[in-house]
């Protein structure tokens, strides 16, 4: 209602009143119904709600009809007269007051569960990634060695250099990936790593990682791209014959970014457990992408047909 100069509606009064008699609220939402909600007793809650609505409401109005009484006149002052003897319950008041209580203690409901699901993911999720990571330290550490002590028996000029790329490798395993996203220089030089240790291991494989685009300030979740990479070294046909090929691509144009990764696949053999942890690699990946690129941001596919298997994963950082 529009101020209306020289009138003698109490506008003052009202706004007066309709904010002390809100005020016994803020101690119910701030600590009743957290707590209550954070133990689950939602009939306790309910009780909680119908007691402070249909009694203490009222005797809250009564308090404050008192108070208002002592200054007003007039009508109003009859009004807040019939409030002070409880002798009628403003249902309009009520009725806005449960309203009030669905819209606030439903919504903070919701936005607990919400928060707490998304730690319950988060936290799932890094213990995955703890777990990826001792996974692979081991085995990745012992196929190396195993390679640069091959190197070392024939005196190869090489092996200071692989010396030293496992060492800035699991450097960043260990420390790098401990932050929830890392610059996607970081990501890129590792990657690179990979496939050049991979390229050792099978000399006559086409093994290579072509990179388009600039890292600038990209970040991502670390080790994010490894299961893909794990996926095509594990089950390739490079791992038996010379004459196959495992190629990927890393393309950064603005703020998308886009790593397709392509290999020769073995020949088809019934499932079996390895085939079931391949998944596992992949579902773990899909809850990542999820939690990090939510609404769109991200599309990840996979085809495979006789000779190929392809993954494409596209992420987009605006």
């Amino acid at each position: 209602m529009p101020h209306i100069s020289n009138s003698s509606f109490p506008y003052l009064e009202i706004c007066l009143y309709g904010i002390a008699i809100t005020l016994y609220f803020i101690p119910y939402y701030r600590w009743v119904v957290p707590k209550l909600l954070d133990q689950s007793r939602y009939w306790w809650l309910f009780l909680a709600t119908v007691v402070l609505l249909l009694f203490f409401s009222i005797l809250n109005n009564a308090a404050m009809g008192w108070l208002f009484m002592q200054f007003t006149k007039g009508p109003l002052h009859h009004y807040f007269y019939l409030l002070n003897q409880a002798r009628f319950v403003d249902f309009n008041l009520l009725v806005t007051d449960l309203l009030a209580f669905f819209c606030l203690a439903f919504a903070r409901f919701s936005h607990q569960n919400e928060m707490i699901r998304r730690k319950v993911e988060t936290d799932h999720l890094n213990l995955q990634l703890s777990m990826l990571k001792a996974q692979l330290q081991p085995h990745f550490l012992l196929n190396t060695l195993n390679g640069l002590y091959g190197m070392s028996l024939t005196g190869s000029k090489e092996t200071p250099r692989y010396i030293l790329l496992l060492s800035q490798m699991m450097q960043y395993i260990l420390y790098d990936c401990d932050r929830e996203r890392v610059n996607m220089e970081g990501e890129l030089t590792f990657m690179k790593g990979y496939f050049e240790m991979e390229q050792k291991k099978f000399p006559g494989a086409d093994i290579k990682l072509e990179v388009t685009g600039s890292t600038g300030s990209i970040h991502v979740p670390p080790l994010l791209f490894l299961p893909l990479i794990e996926n095509s070294f594990k089950h390739g046909r490079h791992k038996l014959t010379d004459s196959a090929a495992v190629n990927a691509s890393l393309k950064m144009q603005g703020e998308q970014v886009v790593f397709t990764i392509v290999n020769d696949v073995l020949p088809k053999v019934a499932p079996d457990e390895e085939a079931t942890k391949g998944g596992i690699g992949l579902s773990n990946l899909e809850k990542r992408l999820e939690l990090y690129y939510p609404d769109g941001r991200h599309q990840l596919a996979v085809t495979e047909d006789e000779h190929t298997y392809t993954a494409t994963l596209t992420l987009k950082h605006s």
